[in-house]
């Protein structure tokens, strides 16, 4: 199964000259969203974690999935002002315009080893501020997950420069 064919992009969406990667179509056939899960469950075997980050919102989707298939704890990593909680925050910047991630102070224990995931990896720049979101909160960051890479957006290198070790599913 080529999980390629359940991603169509979309064409200057949400800005002009963005290649948006459609996930609804993957989520909507069961048999390619569990193919999904099952090729990052694959990629994680190769990390010791505890937890999963899923980075909002498309990243709680495939986190949530896989940390059930993989017996795992989910922490959420949201946009501002969605927590109830006090929060650790991180700023960063995207491939057009910037915003920032919070995570609940109490949503992880001491300890605890994250595995990041997200739907696309694209700049990097979402995964790099999840990254320094854990580690300023005092977390272990065992590496990251994509389902899909955007290789000439060049995140992968991003990543690499920042020592966050990162396994995708798909390149395009």
């Amino acid at each position: 199964m080529n999980l390629l064919d359940y991603l169509p992009g979309i064409p200057d969406f949400p800005k002009p000259g963005i290649l948006f990667r459609d996930i609804s179509p993957l989520l909507a056939n069961p048999s390619a969203f569990r193919e999904a899960i099952f090729q990052l469950d694959i990629l994680a075997e190769q990390f010791d974690y505890t937890h999963i980050l899923g980075i909002e919102s498309r990243g709680f989707i495939f986190g949530s999935a896989l940390a059930h298939h993989a017996h795992k704890g989910l922490a959420l990593a949201r946009k501002p002002n969605k927590l109830p909680l006090a929060t650790h925050h991180q700023a960063y910047g995207l491939e057009y315009g910037t915003d920032s991630l919070e995570l609940q102070q109490s949503s992880l224990e001491r300890g605890a080893r994250i595995l990041i995931i997200d739907d696309v990896l694209a700049t990097g720049g979402t995964i790099v501020a999840a990254d320094q979101l854990l580690k300023n909160a005092g977390f272990f960051v065992c590496g990251a997950l994509t389902l899909l890479e955007i290789a000439s957006l060049h995140g992968a290198e991003l990543l690499n420069k920042q020592g966050i070790v990162n396994r995708t599913v798909l390149i395009a």
